[in-house]
């Protein structure tokens, strides 16, 4: 990986979070490119100077990995400007554009087909503790998967998916999760000062219980209801706050919450898809 070419299409959070993965491992900053409008605070925020350009076509040339992170709205016009490009020189396109399916990708680039691999990061990765999901299309190399999987594993965990389809729920479960997690730890925050804790005692205990919870469930073989079962104990408080929730329905507020948010996503690809 560390001898290709690897060109970003965009230069917002997530391709700013990648580039500094690569180069924490050790990419050379000669490798990576970057097209963005604005180019000059890009370039500032990393301590090795980073090919930027205001100009897409330039910045691909000679790219066997262009990452498209733009916004969902202009994949269809970047990605038809880029056409003729595209089909001559057959790099890879991963794209973590949320909402743009493979078929529609495909069509705007023209009948020619190429390698593409569709990601869905989450906003984790700013702090490379991300988890992205990779779907890889017909004309993907296994070494092409490889190099997508090391790509997105410089800011965190991968897994790829067998059916694009799965890619609606995977953003309802881990692209829009974070989203759900700070409103937990929201309301756990707001709880403890109505008790009578100071707020920022409260938002400490808060944020330190969250990450020792995690944390604990990804260095254990458990699963996490067995976990939940171990700090329970019968008759005690946690078993207590756990019955109010339970009887509350909060596993039915989540299904609601996670098929509203895979029937919204599945909408707005339709959506884009209309494009071009």
């Amino acid at each position: 990986m560390k001898t290709k070419i690897i060109s970003f299409i965009g230069g917002g959070n997530m391709a700013h979070s990648l580039i500094g993965g690569l180069l924490d491992n050790g990419m050379s900053a000669e490798k990576l490119r970057v097209a963005d409008p604005v180019t000059e605070p890009f370039a500032a925020q990393f301590p090795v100077p980073i090919k930027c350009f205001t100009d897409n076509l330039a910045a691909i040339q000679d790219a066997e990995v262009i990452v498209l992170a733009v916004k969902p709205q202009v994949v269809c016009d970047v990605l038809q400007s880029l056409r003729t490009e595209l089909s001559t020189t057959n790099p890879l396109l991963i794209s973590i554009a949320a909402g743009i399916r493979m078929s529609d990708m495909q069509r705007w680039v023209g009948d020619q087909p190429i390698p593409i691999v569709r990601v869905m990061p989450n906003t984790p990765a700013l702090v490379k503790c991300g988890a992205s999901a990779l779907f890889a299309g017909a004309h993907v190399t296994e070494e092409q998967k490889e190099l997508a999987e090391n790509i997105l594993r410089a800011v965190g965990l991968t897994v790829w998916l067998d059916d694009e389809t799965a890619m609606d729920a995977v953003t309802a479960l881990s692209g829009s999760g974070p989203a759900y997690f700070f409103l937990m730890m929201e309301v756990l925050e707001k709880a403890g000062i109505n008790l009578g804790l100071p707020q920022d005692m409260a938002r400490l205990l808060t944020l330190q219980t969250a990450f020792g919870a995690a944390k604990m469930a990804l260095e254990s073989q458990e699963d996490a209801a067995t976990l939940r079962m171990r700090v329970t104990s019968k008759g005690g408080t946690t078993e207590q706050a756990v019955a109010a929730l339970q009887a509350g329905g909060i596993q039915e507020l989540f299904d609601k919450a996670l098929l509203a948010a895979q029937q919204r996503a599945t909408s707005m690809a339709k959506q884009f898809g209309e494009q071009g």
